[in-house]
């Protein structure tokens, strides 16, 4: 059987959805909800194309071809379609991208990276963080008006974290093997689309006064599955800045669950997507319907998460966080 694909005669195999035939063939069509070799459902609309036959906009990604289907996978409506998806999506999704004192630091020092080592215990490899920006002891902070401080979330709920206090005291450390190397910081891309939590409403700065017990009180709120986002992906190739959307969710900020391992699961980032669940047995479940409806990991049910499921989660809700 052949389809037409953006003018081109495509063979379609046997099985295969319209998404797999057309990446098969070189076009790159997106999608959230859509995993290869996954069980899935069609629910984000990301992946949509347009039949060019009926005129209809449909999920390419559970959307089996039909003998003489003639489709489009770019175009104003396709674009719009997934524009307006992606947005939706960003709305339900509270997280930052990047950590604000990390992003204002006119040396380009990854702070968050630096507090989250020093959190875990890992004074050394902070300092070895260090020395990629500075030439320790000596450190850029003493002149410094402290945009970081300035910026750091903890602000919001109390007070900031006195983050080149914690700096001083790495640097302050003695270690002979840790000299500066030259590698320089390591900024945030600019091109890639930022999320951000928005404000903190006054019941989720009480929870977290009573729950952030780190060394450094530290927040840690950069997402640690950032680099693996095909929300933040997507959104950053069909050029959305800002979704057009006040945050909508009503999932408890920052809230974030060990699984196992180093397994972890952050509700408030989770699309619904439904991956996880149809790709685990007793793990992941469905709470309740319509607008309403939540990912859920009951307790019981931890220990049957598999570590690869993270890399089937399109956006960092299931991540792995290893401290090197």
């Amino acid at each position: 059987m052949d389809i037409t694909i953006n003018t081109q005669t495509v063979e379609v195999l046997p099985g295969e959805t319209i998404i797999e035939t057309a990446r098969r063939a070189g076009y790159q069509i997106p999608s959230l909800c859509y995993a290869q070799g996954a069980r899935h459902t069609s629910s984000c609309m990301v992946c949509a194309v347009k039949n060019c036959l009926t005129g209809q906009l449909i999920p390419s990604c559970t959307t089996f071809p039909s003998e003489g289907m003639v489709i489009e996978t770019e175009g104003e409506e396709v674009t719009q379609v997934r524009t307006l998806s992606l947005e939706l999506l960003l709305s339900d999704h509270r997280a930052d991208c990047e950590a604000p004192c990390s992003m204002v630091c006119s040396k380009g020092l990854d702070v968050e990276r630096v507090l989250d080592l020093y959190d875990c215990g890992l004074v050394q490899e902070a300092r070895a963080l260090l020395a990629q920006t500075f030439r320790l002891p000596d450190i850029g902070c003493d002149d410094c008006k402290a945009p970081c401080e300035k910026a750091c979330r903890h602000g919001t709920v109390d007070q900031a974290v006195a983050i080149r206090s914690i700096i001083r005291e790495v640097a302050a450390l003695d270690e002979e093997d840790t000299v500066f190397n030259g590698a320089g910081p390591v900024r945030p891309d600019k091109k890639m689309y930022l999320s951000r939590l928005g404000r903190f409403d006054s019941k989720e700065k009480q929870q977290l006064k009573e729950t952030v017990r780190t060394p450094s009180r530290c927040l840690h709120c950069a997402c640690a599955g950032k680099e693996g986002c095909k929300l933040r992906l997507y959104a950053t190739g069909q050029g959305i800045k800002r979704s057009r959307y006040e945050a909508s969710s009503a999932l408890p900020v920052m809230h974030r669950v060990h699984v196992r391992d180093n397994i972890w699961f952050e509700q408030a980032k989770c699309i619904r997507c439904g991956l996880c669940v149809y790709n685990t047995s007793d793990g992941f479940t469905f709470k309740d319907r319509g607008f309403g409806m939540q990912v859920m990991l009951p307790e019981e049910n931890r220990q049957n998460i598999p570590e690869h499921l993270a890399r089937l989660c399109p956006t960092g809700a299931i991540y792995i966080k290893e401290i090197k």
